[in-house]
């Protein structure tokens, strides 16, 4: 069936128009995301051109989609806007507080009683607030979201950062905190800054072992996790017509892996293809109607230099497959050459897992795919010398791919299906040994890698590939195994090649599903009661964040100086934290706690100033507020890399931090500081990071003059009694100044609800 046709109706009937009304302003041919970005302003129809990393435009979303892990503070802040209905289709999707661990029969009913209270916490706030609710075991928000929801030429944000998957279908579809989200559901704009344009022009056609996920993979070696930071990807050529929907959509998935806004392609026969076997033919109707508005003008990807701020070229023809990592997704080896990277890094060969699914890779064409390797290796006497897991992206495509007999052919495999949910790709994987921290080897077809992540295990060295390239290492067991020029020995000694992989882009007899998993929400929910234990230990009702005090902040003590790559799961980490997503005083007690004093090259050990001695970075910032005094964190490039997670933001905030000041900061995890009244800053001279020593006590200066594009002054007062003094910057506009003034945003939406009310 096809969700919210109306609103896709009328998105459609003022699309043209407004496209049109830009061209005009602009005083060129558009881009498919500028076509998108100028259809979706607030004020309707474009009246100026903006300018691309400069200019703070108000969007008007058409969706927001929250999975159940950061749904549950997004909802908690909306609960408190004084608003009795969502404003714009919403949805959550309980995928994310599932572990893995014995398979999908024992793993989702476990889950269900587990995370009852949370679960059912998220269905009674939906069903008042007029939000479509997904099941546990539905499936993986981004795929739930793929088959149901996504529309070309749509604008659509969510509390995830792999939000930017729906781009497979044509939308411009974007990540963000549920401060984000709160604002959109509450009828309110959404301010971001106009984004850059990377081009991807795609040549040639996918052959033999290379897939989509392969194309993403090399890009990221290309822009490495910052290149895309502030810009959108939009991926356009032949090569890109040749694309299947889903393949398209792992491409756009992984951008948020090089740190883009979003990523997007133009409408074109995949996709209609797609909507019709997802039930969707008047989406596709419509969609047909003003086909030549959704992709990119003719002339700019004629001429893709005269449009674009960058651009790439990839032959699909001559692409070879990729494995990524360990420990970051950009770090890109061909599978020709990774047996010699391996030797020479000391990576561990023998894999002892791996693990397709996540919401990159788990569609029906993907298990397909990796289910043609898995036969092959049964047909030719083969058994997988590591262990292998399957997490199916949605309960139609696990319904639809155990009807066609992928998921037998799988478990003849011996391998484990586990549930329709995000399972060990977050961190929710109960992995057997993983406590022993042993240096080991996984593969997986997830997005991310980085230390910990899947399994809490620090020496675990994960590697990122395509389901094929998955299926076909964890049968050699050898992480060097090249299958397009490898042999393996089969149970008759015979040697034996794995041929490439095939499969189809959409079942041929059909999807299929008895429940989806998809629960609407009430008509009326102004009866419905949504009840928070006091006593609770995973929901907790907010309180609102005081206001700034209107002077300069002075004597900040220094938290923590982070060396290196500090992710949102260095500053929050998921795994069994995820737990305490609903209860913000919990949850801030893995504050800070992965990352990498560069003070002594510990994590989760800093000093005390106030006792002198070394313990937890959250124990040490809840002395700190105890006593009253302020604290800044100080880190690297790319600070905040990673996840959508707003708790990362609002960890800090609520323990007592003022400032963060940083090389350099990803985009959802800045945004997110400012959301909730904290001071982003960075270094006007990164050299200055140098300067900052163990004990320094900070002052911040000029916050009284606080102004956009108006430097502040950073005081150190070293122990030794000596002072230096530096200019910091920031990028606050006026709007984001008053968040900073009213202690967040939250409390403007609050205090305009409470006017309203009082009229």
């Amino acid at each position: 069936m096809a969700f919210d046709i109306d609103m896709i109706k009328k998105v459609y009937a003022n699309f043209g128009s407004r496209v049109d009304a830009a061209r005009k302003v602009v005083g060129r041919p558009l881009t498919l995301s500028e076509k998108i970005l100028y259809a979706h302003l607030w004020d309707g129809d474009p009246k100026k051109a903006f300018s691309r990393g400069t200019d703070y435009v108000d969007f008007a979303p058409d969706r927001v989609a929250m999975q159940d892990a950061t749904a549950q503070m997004a909802l908690l802040q909306f609960m408190q806007a004084g608003r009795p209905q969502v404003a714009v289709p919403s949805t959550v999707h309980c995928d994310h507080l599932i572990t893995a661990k014995e398979g999908a029969a024992i793993d989702l009913p476990h889950a269900k009683t587990e995370s009852a209270e949370v679960f059912d916490f998220l269905s009674s706030v939906s069903n008042k607030y007029g939000i479509g609710f997904w099941k546990p075991g539905a499936g993986i928000i981004h795929q739930v979201v793929l088959e149901n929801y996504a529309f070309p030429g749509g604008m659509m944000i969510g509390t995830d950062s792999h939000t930017v998957n729906a781009g497979g279908l044509g939308m411009v579809a974007i990540g963000v905190g549920g401060a984000d989200a709160c604002d959109v559901m509450a009828g309110l704009p959404w301010e971001l800054k106009f984004p850059k344009l990377i081009g991807v022009k795609l040549t040639g056609k996918l052959n033999g072992w290379t897939s989509a996920k392969d194309v993403i993979l090399k890009v990221a070696g290309i822009l490495t996790v910052k290149g895309g930071t502030g810009a959108i990807v939009e991926y356009f050529g032949d090569g890109a017509i040749n694309l299947s929907c889903t393949g398209k959509g792992t491409i756009c998935n992984m951008g948020a892996e090089i740190g883009a806004t979003t990523s997007t392609f133009g409408y074109d026969e995949s996709m209609e293809r797609y909507l019709r076997a997802t039930g969707r033919d008047e989406v596709a109707d419509e969609a047909n109607k003003i086909g030549a508005y959704l992709t990119g003008d003719d002339e700019v990807y004629a001429d893709p230099e005269n449009y674009f701020d960058q651009v790439i070229e990839i032959n699909l023809d001559e692409l070879e497959p990729y494995l990524n990592g360990p420990f970051t997704p950009d770090l890109a080896t061909p599978v020709s050459q990774m047996k010699t990277e391996a030797e020479k890094n000391g990576w561990p060969l023998k894999v002892e897992w791996g693990l397709i699914g996540s919401c990159t890779n788990s569609s029906y064409e993907d298990l397909s795919r990796a289910a043609s390797i898995a036969n092959q290796a049964i047909e030719k006497g083969l058994v997988t010398k590591s262990a292998f897991g399957i997490n199916p992206g949605s309960e139609q495509v696990r319904y639809t791919a155990n009807r066609d007999g992928f998921l037998k052919t799988f478990e003849d495999l011996d391998a484990t299906i586990f549930t329709n949910a995000c399972g060990p790709c977050i961190g929710m994987w109960d992995r057997t040994g993983a406590e022993k921290a042993e240096k080991n080897t996984i593969v997986h077809s997830f997005n991310r890698n980085f230390a910990k992540r899947a399994d809490g295990n620090p020496n675990t060295f994960a590697f990122v590939a395509s389901p094929e390239m998955v299926a076909a290492i964890a049968i050699a067991g050898d992480l060097g195994f090249n299958p397009l020029t490898d042999t393996l020995t089969n149970d008759k000694g015979e040697q034996v090649k794995l041929d490439p992989p095939t499969g189809d882009e959409l079942p041929t007899r059909g999807f299929a599903v008895e429940d989806a998993g998809f629960q609407a929400p009430a008509a009326d929910g102004s009866s419905v009661e949504v009840l928070v234990s006091p006593t609770s230990h995973r929901l907790q009702l907010l309180d609102p964040f005081t206001p700034w005090e209107g002077t300069d902040l002075k004597d900040l003590k220094l938290l923590i100086k982070a060396k290196g790559k500090c992710t949102t799961d260095h500053i929050s980490m998921a795994g069994p934290w995820l737990k305490f997503r609903g209860h913000l005083d919990n949850i801030s007690n893995n504050m800070l706690i992965g990352a990498v004093n560069y003070f002594n090259d510990k994590t989760d050990n800093v000093k005390n100033e106030l006792t002198g001695e070394y313990g937890p970075v959250p124990a040490t910032q809840r002395d700190y507020k105890a006593a009253g005094i302020g604290s800044i964190v100080v880190g690297d490039e790319n600070y905040g890399e990673g996840s959508s997670r707003e708790h990362a933001a609002m960890e800090p905030r609520h323990l007592g931090v003022r400032a963060v000041l940083v090389k350099s900061f990803a985009r959802i995890h800045e945004t997110n500081l400012k959301k909730q009244g904290m001071l982003g800053l960075t270094f006007a001279d990164k050299d200055d990071y140098d300067k900052i020593l163990e004990g320094d006590t900070v002052d911040i200066l000029g916050l009284t003059e606080f102004a956009p594009n108006k430097p502040l002054t950073l005081v150190l007062h070293h122990l030794d009694g000596t002072e230096e003094q530096f200019l910091v910057n920031h990028s606050y506009n006026a709007q984001q100044i008053e968040w900073f003034v009213a202690g967040g945003a939250l409390n403007i939406i609050r205090r305009e609800a409470a006017a309203k009310a009082a009229l």
